[in-house]
């Protein structure tokens, strides 16, 4: 895992806070100083959050479970969705349904639509439907395709969230507070960091700020991932050297 250091943060503006009016109290362990009217974060501390976060996740993630990301804002949504993609993990950049961790059955269901629908399409008995019934279904297929997207292989609620920006997300974070779900979070002078399980102090509003974060972020999963297919396959490995000396074994006999 390539780590970032105090020059990436501060050449991608991570300490960049809001306004000193708009600041939330609770974020004073994490801010530096107050400058022209705006909150300075302490850098040191975002890479010590960071380290914290990055060794948690990945852990996670070497237990073979998933991290869904959520980042609806528009500066964050392409860059999420491009990282989560290229992990293979779930996300949510459009609308944050609610229920979708809390009342997960019915979201499955629509999932199990969605794919029907799918499917559908690619029978010929959908060509044989009236335009209007195609047009219909075409519209259906959109509608789930662009909430229910990003988490369409989810089989079973994550073991992690990830988030931008705690205060606008505040729904996905608390059901995964109900749900007892570890919550990874970038988080700017304006927000609670205590909502978060692993509060990564920054500037959730510029774009290099937020790819800096998310690609830190993504390459600890990727780490973890790699571990695991590492392990399984020295497991494998194991298996079949056992099984060939019991098979040897057998035939000496």
């Amino acid at each position: 895992m390539a780590n970032v250091d105090y020059k990436d943060l501060l050449d991608a503006g991570v300490h960049f806070g809001h306004l000193t009016r708009k600041w939330d109290p609770r974020m004073a362990p994490y801010i530096f100083m107050e400058r022209n009217g705006i909150h300075i974060l302490d850098l040191n501390k975002t890479l010590v959050c960071l380290d914290e976060a990055s060794k948690a996740i990945k852990q996670i993630v070497r237990s073979g479970r998933k991290v869904m990301f959520v980042a609806t804002k528009k500066q964050a949504k392409g860059i999420v969705a491009e990282e989560a993609a290229r992990l293979k993990m779930p996300f949510v950049t459009e609308r944050w349904l609610g229920g979708m961790l809390t009342n997960f059955a019915t979201i499955r269901k629509s999932l199990k639509k969605m794919s029907s629908i799918d499917k559908l399409m690619k029978d010929e008995a959908y060509l044989n439907l009236a335009k209007r019934e195609r047009l219909m279904v075409s519209r259906e297929k959109e509608k789930l395709e662009r909430v229910l997207g990003g988490i369409s292989d989810l089989t079973r609620l994550p073991a992690a969230l990830f988030v931008v920006d705690v205060k606008r997300e505040h729904i996905a974070i608390k059901e995964a507070q109900k749900l007892n779900i570890p919550v990874f979070a970038l988080v700017d002078t304006n927000s609670n960091p205590e909502v978060a399980d692993f509060p990564i102090p920054g500037n959730d509003d510029a774009f290099k700020s937020i790819s800096l974060i998310v690609k830190q972020i993504g390459a600890a999963i990727e780490e973890g991932l790699s571990e695991r297919k590492n392990e399984k396959e020295l497991q494998q490995q194991k298996a079949m050297e056992a099984e060939k000396k019991e098979a040897d074994e057998t035939s000496a006999e």
